[in-house]
């Protein structure tokens, strides 16, 4: 079986606030950006990388939802609670540089964990957790 992640989904709050992030904090490529019904969802990818998104996306965007989870949903992005990715780079300080200069929402310096990686962790402007991880 050949099975491989085309892509992985995280909420947000402020449409142009979480591409500004990943576009230009991060440096993805935006690949597609598609409003429908006064949502808007974008797809961004690392440069080079076309076989891997994340699809930034209006919590709400599921008709199912009721108003209880929604109000759920906003408080746990509230609390940075409700989502987060793993991702990783070959010089981590560069990027947490990156990402302090930028004024990222910064949770932890780069450390050495004590399960073998070394690892820092920022929030995205929606407070999706992103734990950075040093490719060694």
């Amino acid at each position: 079986m050949d099975v491989t992640l085309l892509a992985s989904f995280l909420p947000h709050s402020d449409p142009d606030a979480s591409l500004a992030f990943y576009r230009d904090i991060l440096g993805f490529e935006v690949r597609h950006d598609i409003g429908h019904d006064g949502m808007r969802w974008i797809t961004v990818g690392p440069a080079g990388r076309p076989g891997t998104s994340l699809v930034l996306r209006p919590p709400a965007a599921d008709p199912g939802i009721t108003a209880a989870e929604r109000r759920t949903i906003d408080e746990m992005m509230a609390k940075g609670t409700y989502a987060g990715i793993l991702l990783a780079t070959a010089d981590l300080d560069g990027t947490f540089a990156r990402l302090r200069a930028m004024d990222a929402e910064i949770v932890q310096e780069p450390t050495e964990q004590p399960y073998g990686v070394r690892d820092c962790a920022v929030r995205d402007p929606a407070g999706n957790l992103l734990r950075i991880q040093e490719l060694r």
